[in-house]
């Protein structure tokens, strides 16, 4: 692996928890990640309560687009991450992955009442720093593959909680 570990996120909209996750690689990885994000069916748009959450965090996130699996055809990403079930269906291996891994996360645009909108970004966005934190903390640099996906199945239960 080389000095800077690249992260690819995938969703099926590429408007949400995708895109949340590719912001915080950006912020969190500080140079030593480069991160992108695609989804199976990207949407028209990112999310405004995305853009929103990250905002709030300081993190500018403006005039993104969603974009889609195909833009990533045959370039190599050292971890593939799938956030939502349906990437994962649509997506069970992606070509050029060094370790992929699924961390399933709820729908935060399923919510249609603003406030309680709101409250699932802010919940995605928690949820999603937390096991980027604890992936960053690893020596990406330095693992095999096969012990990335290991670490990262890991991270993901054990912030899931029991009912995972």
């Amino acid at each position: 692996m080389s000095d800077t570990t690249r992260i690819l996120v995938l969703c099926t909209g590429n408007s949400a928890r995708s895109q949340i996750a590719e912001a915080l690689l950006a912020r969190l990885g500080k140079g030593r990640v480069a991160a992108a994000s695609a989804g199976s069916r990207p949407a028209s748009r990112v999310n405004p309560h995305a853009v929103e959450v990250l905002a709030a965090h300081g993190i500018e996130w403006r005039g993104r687009s969603p974009r889609g699996i195909d833009d990533f055809a045959g370039e190599r990403f050292d971890i593939v991450i799938t956030v939502c079930d349906d990437a994962r269906d649509a997506c069970p291996y992606f070509p050029g992955a060094g370790a992929q891994v699924h961390w399933g996360l709820p729908d935060p645009a399923a919510e249609t009442e603003p406030e309680a909108a709101r409250r699932a970004f802010a919940a995605t966005y928690d949820a999603l720093e937390a096991r980027i934190g604890r992936l960053l903390a690893l020596p990406l640099e330095t693992l095999a593959p096969e012990a990335i996906a290991e670490r990262a199945r890991a991270i993901h239960l054990e912030s899931a909680g029991p009912a995972s």
